[in-house]
């Protein structure tokens, strides 16, 4: 009896699933076992396709100019064993996620919606991917792709106790303080880093340290604390009179950034300290915010978009285990994506042949 391949489908054509699209049909063309992309959707639509229009339903949807229409989403049931790559930062496909497992799908996500919210969101997904044996890809969420969660997770399975997790886990406030040298204005280096594509287009979304509290929360939970997002302390880099302005004004605004982030560049030279935008768990509790680091900390170090984690545990209880690599980009975000992909298929495809055999077996 042969066995169908899982189907997958690719919600979201920014940056992260362009190139998803790009790597799936170069590794499928190599002969990599990857599922067929049957289906591409974005806020303005859906298009079916195979291995040899994906590219072009691809490109429809991102230069379509028609009005956003999600009676797809509302519409669609993805079915047993299909693979649902979520490549969007969308809250409506986030608050969908549990729903799918739910109905028998996988889904594998760069988007941090859904666990790094609500602890609502959170247990429900867990819940129904454990009720309808189904599996939540989440390697993208934090770190793009790094081996932290997998970490966090296989030490508790070899019965490591957690007690500390600290870390850089924004790749742009990385590339802005790595650059940073308390000459040049802050806001300077905001607009290159924006401009680069390094930052989101309003550099406000990186600088409020929003999405580092989703990804703190992400690990928390994934190192078995409960955390409730809301309980997450955030220092802001944003000023009040900054986060109130429209988008079109900000650049003009931003060099009011530059005078607060130079004294506190001075005084951690004077120190012989490096700034860096932390976020802490510890007892329980997470905080996020800029910090004056020593030289020899192990959170000092790292170049460009780096992103650097230390897990203090049982086992890493007086030198932490620390973890390092680009944390930001849509080349290892997507190829994260993948990792998920592979990983999800391969075990389905072989439980369902076990599951063959047993029945030819019996």
């Amino acid at each position: 009896m042969s066995l169908a391949a899982p189907r997958l489908y690719l919600l979201g054509t920014g940056t992260v699933g362009s190139v998803f699209v790009d790597r799936h049909a170069r590794l499928h063309a190599n002969g990599v076992a990857l599922p067929p992309l049957v289906a591409i959707a974005n806020a303005r639509g859906w298009r079916d396709c195979d291995a040899t229009s994906a590219c072009d339903a691809l490109q429809t949807l991102r230069a379509s100019t028609s009005p956003r229409d999600a009676v797809w989403l509302s519409r669609t049931r993805f079915g047993h064993g299909d693979i649902v790559v979520d490549a969007s930062a969308s809250e409506d496909l986030a608050a969908r996620h549990a729903q799918w497992l739910g109905d028998g799908a996988h889904v594998v996500t760069a988007c941090k919606l859904g666990q790094g919210t609500s602890l609502d969101r959170w247990q429900a997904i867990r819940a129904a991917a454990a009720t309808s044996h189904t599996q939540y890809g989440d390697s993208a969420t934090v770190g793009a792709g790094l081996p932290v969660l997998r970490s966090l997770r296989e030490l508790q399975a070899g019965g490591d106790r957690i007690h500390a997790i600290a870390g850089v886990l924004s790749g742009s406030l990385a590339w802005l303080f790595n650059h940073f040298d308390g000459k040049r204005p802050f806001s300077g280096f905001v607009r290159e880093a924006r401009d680069a594509g390094y930052t989101e287009p309003d550099p406000r979304d990186d600088l409020s340290g929003e999405d580092v509290r989703r990804k703190i929360v992400i690990l928390a939970r994934a190192a078995g604390v409960a955390l409730d997002a809301a309980r997450v302390q955030v220092d802001s880099l944003v000023p009040d009179a900054l986060a109130a302005l429209p988008a079109e004004a900000l650049d003009a605004a931003l060099p009011t950034l530059d005078e607060a982030l130079r004294l506190r560049y001075a005084e951690a030279y004077r120190n012989g300290e490096v700034l860096k935008f932390i976020a802490r768990l510890q007892n329980g509790e997470a905080r996020v915010g800029l910090e004056a680091l020593p030289a020899d900390h192990p959170l000092a170090a790292g170049a460009g978009t780096d992103n650097r984690v230390a897990i203090w545990s049982d086992r890493y209880c007086d030198q932490p285990l620390v973890i390092q690599g680009p944390g930001a980009g849509a080349e290892v975000t997507a190829a994260a994506l993948i990792d998920d992909v592979l990983r999800i298929s391969a075990a389905t495809t072989s439980s369902a042949f076990d599951h063959v055999h047993r029945q030819a077996a019996a």
